[in-house]
């Protein structure tokens, strides 16, 4: 029987890394939904379309093939058969990814693949709707958050770490866009589910965040 955790919360916030080490530790599979999106961006970078054309973004977004490989390293993010991880990061994808991510018939197709990916599995995913629109009955919900200055400061730091050339002020004012954004989306707006348990990432270090979501999950199981 599927044990499912839902991770949800707004960009910075820690979801990836904090569900990336919970899962190693509680060995569950780690399915990271931003990817999903992020891959149907890179490919509408690819294929040099227009962000106002609607009907060729469905088109992608219905047509490419994502995988995703968890490999003790990090996950490895395939799209139509070849790894992008790092290109899915890059500053453009960011700059598209959440207007694209907005778009109803995206959404309907990504969230599709998610369930795919999670069915019959013990999985924790996170996201920015999983336990209200992904998995509404998740086993365990959580929302992750913290202050804008600070996530946009570990963003910041994670795209340094990367090579990824974004100065403090656009990671800023691209998480801002985000925020806006996703809180207005006609389907998965960010917000916590009513029974998702709220956890304040911004005065916690990594491991503290780790070990407060392994108490909870531990609860559950």
């Amino acid at each position: 029987m599927a044990f499912i955790v839902g991770i949800d919360g707004p960009a910075g916030s820690g979801k990836g890394t904090v569900t990336k080490r919970v899962a190693n530790k509680l060995v569950l599979i780690n399915i990271d939904t931003g990817s999903t999106y992020r891959c149907v961006a890179l490919e509408v970078l690819n294929r040099n379309i227009n962000i106002d054309d609607i009907e060729k973004i469905i088109e992608v977004a219905k047509n490419i093939k994502i995988d995703i490989k968890p490999l003790p390293e990090g996950d490895k993010i395939f799209l139509n058969g070849k790894e992008v991880t790092k290109e899915i990061r890059s500053k453009e994808v960011t700059t598209i990814v959440s207007p694209i991510s907005s778009i109803k018939e995206v959404r309907l197709a990504m969230v599709e693949l998610q369930r795919k990916m999670a069915k019959g599995k013990n999985v924790i995913m996170e996201g920015r709707d999983i336990c209200t629109y992904v998995f509404p009955n998740a086993d365990v919900k959580i929302y992750l958050d913290a202050s804008i200055e600070e996530r946009a400061k570990r963003r910041f730091k994670e795209n340094q770490e990367k090579g990824i050339e974004m100065s403090y002020e656009e990671v800023y004012e691209s998480i801002r866009k985000r925020d806006e954004n996703d809180k207005t989306k006609e389907i998965g707006a960010l917000k916590p589910a009513e029974d998702s348990i709220i956890v304040d990432t911004t005065n916690l270090t990594i491991d503290e965040v780790v070990e407060k979501i392994i108490e909870i999950i531990k609860r559950k199981m």
